[in-house]
């Protein structure tokens, strides 16, 4: 039978699994973007402005995207600590604005990479 220590445990361990998933994903992500700019770079074809100007676009999307799914993972390990964890009212009030900040960087991200607000999306096919 689980006691109340062993799911406590269980708990910090899977809220730090998820913190440091968020932090890989996060380095991991910048990495290959850094990569995938340097390949491109040394082997890129057509005029110097337009190609220089989509492959910022192209590095900045691919670490854009890791920085988001990393801070999505991040949240979700601050859910679990919080509610499993360390359920009190301070908590819960750090929490709503650690989300809330995220959210702000999510949306600015998801804007900044495609150039438009993440419910437009859905949208584009419709007159």
């Amino acid at each position: 039978m689980l006691t109340d220590q062993i799911m406590l445990a269980i708990a910090v361990d899977v809220a730090r699994l998820f913190e440091l998933a968020g932090i890989a994903v996060i380095i991991i992500g910048a990495i290959i973007a850094a990569v995938k700019f340097g390949r491109n770079l040394v082997v890129g074809r057509g005029s110097e402005a337009g190609r220089e100007r989509d492959l910022v676009a192209r590095f900045r999307s691919t670490l854009g995207r890791s920085i988001l799914t990393g801070l999505e993972l991040l949240v979700a390990a601050d859910i679990i600590r919080t509610v499993a964890v360390d359920p009190t009212l301070e908590s819960v009030l750090v929490l709503g604005l650690i989300v809330i900040i995220r959210t702000f960087l999510s949306f600015s991200l998801e804007v900044e990479i495609d150039g438009k607000w993440p419910w437009q999306k859905g949208a584009e096919g419709k007159s």
